[in-house]
């Protein structure tokens, strides 16, 4: 035992060590960044919770405490592990709740101390019963999904007043279309026991898939139903991992079979080493560095590509050091670049904030919203820094290398990005994209670029062969659907329908 003791202490020394002359290697590359305030936050022992609390900032978001003591309804509180409890909703006036179908649940993770899961789910407009189910995976990590439903593509859209005003281009009017707070401390999913708290992908995709099986047990009308699994940002991580989880589990007959048709990962993080080193060459062809601070930025890249080795093979302490030398690549441009919005490089931040989405917040903590909803007092936790820093030894890890078995068997996957999003931008998404290994990548990388058209405009550009889509939206930032949402609805139900290509009218086309 002793031995032994000694033996992981050793190797445990080694590692630090080797990482410690990474980071160094780092900061010596960087020359004249030395001094920089960011490159020096690694010594600081708040270094994540700093960058948790930034990026909120940057969304003007008011973080909480994930984990409180909640108090909430009964129903939903002495539920056992595994099930649901879900009820009919009406967040708009002058709507009769079964003309809307909208839902809203609690899911009760099985594999959990107390952990539960809040949801919504709303029915589609057109064809309840034979349209596609979409799930929506917001990103963060630590992000709720509520941004989406509210600012991007859900049902309704928030005045200032705090009214709804439906929004024409949901997703809700091709799809039946559902939202999913998680992690657990994300929105309103919560749990008493901060054990339940997700470290990595395996965690996260198993309570998805939980979910699943039970919402399709509650609503066995869909469970036949063409499936689709949707997001953005650090989704690129959730939505191949769960896709995985969702295909293996009906090889292995697990559960109810789950019609898996495809998954679609909008500006997301999937494959950081090729995504990390696409950053300085996005930041210059985009004009927001200069080729001198190109130069410079750079020389951090190669201690950047051993961290991501490292974490590959060594473990949580490996993941953690790569976080933070490949981060330096990504504030150092910030701090060249000045007072930009990292999600949308044509527009400045306004003051400290980048977007205000505190009406959501709002809206969300009005007594009579949280009375429909049936969520009790629980606090709403639009990005949880909690969660943030316990996804971060996931970070930077390789999402790409599940997804050739899923294509090989025919499940189709969409990229599509943004093109003036800095943070997940379409450069590197393309390449990972390309630099993918499956039996048609060849045919993908030789296949030529097709326009994108809505409503007889051009809306993007389009690459495409077999399951396989890359898709570069123009005149968007990091949320396609906030800022093209007619462009994003027209992608959605093309892709799904296997037609993305063509040019139709959205207004005649069913």
């Amino acid at each position: 035992m002793a031995i032994a003791t000694t033996m992981a202490m050793a190797k445990l020394l080694q590692l630090l060590l080797v990482l410690a002359i990474i980071v160094a290697s780092a900061s010596f590359a960087a020359g004249d960044f030395v001094d920089n305030e960011d490159l020096t936050l690694s010594d600081d022992a708040n270094f994540p919770a700093s960058a948790a609390d930034k990026f909120i900032r940057a969304l003007n978001l008011l973080p909480k405490d994930p984990f409180p003591e909640p108090s909430i309804n009964a129903a939903s509180a002495n539920t056992l592990p595994g099930s649901i409890v879900e009820k009919p909703i009406r967040l708009a006036v002058g709507v009769a709740v079964d003309d809307l179908g909208h839902h809203a649940g609690y899911y009760r993770l099985p594999h959990t101390h107390d952990a539960r899961m809040f949801y919504f789910f709303f029915e589609s407009r057109r064809s309840k019963k034979d349209d596609p189910v979409v799930i929506w995976l917001t990103g963060g990590p630590g992000c709720s999904s509520e941004l989406a439903i509210f600012y991007e593509n859900g049902p309704f859209n928030v005045a200032d007043n705090m009214s709804l005003l439906s929004n024409e281009f949901g997703w809700d009017g091709v799809s039946n279309l559902i939202y999913v707070d998680q992690p657990t401390g994300t929105g309103f999913s919560y749990s008493s026991d901060s054990r339940d708290l997700r470290h990595d992908e395996n965690g996260v995709s198993n309570d998805l898939y939980d979910f699943l099986q039970a919402f399709f047990s509650h609503h066995p009308e869909y469970v036949n139903n063409d499936f689709y699994i949707t997001g953005e940002s650090y989704a690129g991580h959730y939505i191949p991992a769960f896709a995985s989880r969702v295909h293996r589990g009906n090889k292995a007959k697990e559960g109810a079979h789950i019609n898996l048709k495809g998954f679609a990962i909008g500006n997301g993080l999937t494959d950081p080493a090729i995504q990390y080193k696409a950053y300085g060459d996005y930041a210059l062809e985009m004009g927001i560095i200069a080729e001198s601070d190109y130069k410079r930025i750079n020389r951090v890249y190669p201690a950047c590509e051993k961290a991501i080795k490292l974490c590959g093979s060594s473990g949580k302490a490996a993941c953690m050091a790569s976080y933070l030398v490949c981060n330096t690549i990504f504030n150092s441009i910030l701090n060249t670049a000045g007072n930009i919005n990292y999600y949308d490089i044509r527009k400045q931040c306004e003051g400290s904030m980048c977007y205000d989405f505190s009406n959501m917040e709002k809206f969300l903590n009005q007594e009579s919203v949280r009375k429909t909803l049936g969520i009790g007092d629980i606090e709403f936790v639009s990005c949880s820094p909690k969660v943030y820093e316990a996804m971060l030894t996931d970070w930077m890890r390789d999402l790409e290398v599940g997804i050739p078995a899923l294509l090989e068997d025919g499940i189709k996957l969409l990229v599509y990005a943004g093109e003036y999003d800095l943070i997940c931008n379409w450069l590197g998404n393309s390449r990972w994209v390309h630099a993918m290994e499956w039996s048609g990548q060849q045919a993908f990388v030789s296949s030529s670029e097709k326009p994108f058209t809505v409503d007889g405009k051009k809306a993007g550009e389009l690459k495409s062969h077999g399951p396989l889509t890359f898709l570069k939206v123009h005149d968007a930032g990091h949320m396609v659907p906030m800022d093209q949402p007619l462009v994003s609805l027209e992608m959605l139900r093309r892709w799904m329908k296997g037609d993305l290509a063509e040019s139709q009218d959205p207004a005649t086309d069913t």
